[in-house]
């Protein structure tokens, strides 16, 4: 006969006791973000396992970290979870964008939802609502210009597949968290799937664009920057992010380790790269590291133009008194200098693919251009640049065709050379 249950108690950490099947449970109180108190439980393999997890957990509760509670609203939950969890873990942008994902999007269409009653059919519902209501009629934009929706006359504003996606990935996160604080014995929304997106159409410069782009913006003061841009393929943020303490002429190479991006509150901030692969060291070449010290140069002239109003921070790419450059600003000086080349209106992003695409038809393996470009891992580079891969592969076979071919072969037909996501 199997020996009963023995409980055990040490002070602070409440309820400690071994289960019929073998498991240590330790249960104790904590507040909850409706400002009750409820009884938790946790378990672990061991004894001390269980207590470590409850006393983590009080000891959040005890210091102001409220816990969810899996009866309360979904709506409530995803606040506790951005503002105690998220926004631990994220970037303040990256955070904000979720914010705003949540007000628009979960707490109107399921945050008066009860978490633990939450199922795959309410996500699912849910998506396929937001993905077919037009947002002007559901959100009432047009009610106070009176106009489209408003009048009778619906615009059919949908939101992007891209953009469900994302609403679909914030709850995941926030649900996954949940499980993990043993609230929600699964994560529901990951039983939902949806189509995956179609990446947005990009159209990279050709080589002959890329030239001419390069020729007007030889005589642009931030000359330095469209040649890092274009021939290292590097980020708007990663460039304006730019110390001169990241630059090691005599190795020829440039250590990228942070952006500069809008700061939701206000202002300019630098910020860590977002993923580590994205914090890499990157070779230049020659005519970068040239036009980064004449760059250096005139820097040097305006800081003693500029004399006291001179703001010091360190950074390459920086206004006439040294303060950072507006991501914005540099967008629209990037606009100008296409039309002065009499260029079709682009992207500044799409300079990096076209830095990626030129190296691919040039013969560049794959895992370079990964490393180059700080893709997390190659399956997105893969992706990103199929199109290129798929022109590439039917070059290679047809070059293969005519070493095979005899005279009674066929010609191939001409490959259309159009560039597709």
């Amino acid at each position: 006969m199997p020996a009963p249950r023995k409980k055990t108690r040490a002070n602070g950490e409440g309820t400690i006791y071994q289960r019929k099947d073998g498991r240590w449970e330790a249960a104790g109180y904590v507040l909850t973000t409706d400002g009750t108190r409820k009884r938790v439980r946790m378990y672990g393999s061991t004894r001390r396992e269980a207590a470590d997890k409850l006393t983590e957990k009080m000891a959040a509760s005890n210091s102001g970290h409220p816990v969810a509670t899996g009866s309360g609203a979904l709506g409530d939950y995803l606040a506790y979870w951005l503002n105690h969890v998220a926004l631990h873990r994220v970037r303040a942008n990256t955070h904000e964008r979720y914010r705003t994902c949540v007000r628009l999007y979960l707490v109107p269409g399921l945050g008066n939802k009860k978490l633990a009653q939450l199922t795959a059919r309410d996500v699912r519902t849910f998506l396929d609502r937001l993905r077919t209501t037009c947002q002007c009629c559901a959100r009432n934009l047009d009610a106070a210009p009176r106009r489209c929706c408003a009048i009778g006359n619906c615009c059919d504003k949908r939101l992007s597949p891209l953009t469900v996606a994302y609403v679909h990935s914030v709850l995941k996160s926030a649900l996954e968290h949940a499980v993990r604080e043993e609230e929600l014995p699964r994560n529901v929304a990951r039983n939902v799937k949806l189509s995956p997106p179609r990446h947005r159409r990009f159209e990279p410069l050709t080589a002959d664009e890329a030239r001419r782009f390069l020729k007007v913006a030889r005589q642009d003061k931030l000359r330095a920057l469209w040649e890092l841009a274009l021939r290292a393929g590097l980020r708007r943020g990663e460039l304006l992010g730019l110390t001169w303490a990241d630059l090691d002429p005599a190795a020829g190479t440039l250590n990228i380790r942070r952006s500069l991006q809008h700061n939701p509150a206000g202002g300019l901030t630098l910020f860590p790269t977002k993923t580590r692969a994205a914090e890499r060291r990157v070779a230049l070449p020659t005519v970068c590291l040239a036009a980064l010290e004449q760059h250096r140069q005139k820097q040097e002239r305006q800081r003693i133009a500029a004399g006291a109003r001179w703001r010091e921070g360190g950074l390459i790419f920086t206004t006439r008194i040294g303060t950072p450059l507006d991501p914005s600003d540099v967008a629209r000086r990037f606009t100008g200098l296409l039309n002065q080349a009499g260029i079709r209106r682009i992207r500044f992003h799409d300079l990096r693919h076209t830095c990626a695409t030129l190296l691919l038809e040039q013969g560049v393996q794959l895992v370079t251009i990964k490393e180059l470009l700080g893709h997390a891992n190659i399956g997105i580079t893969a992706q990103v640049y199929a199109h290129v891969r798929l022109r590439l592969q039917h070059d290679a076979i047809n070059q293969l065709g005519d070493v095979l071919r005899d005279g009674d072969d066929p010609e191939d037909p001409p490959m259309a050379t159009v560039l597709v996501n």
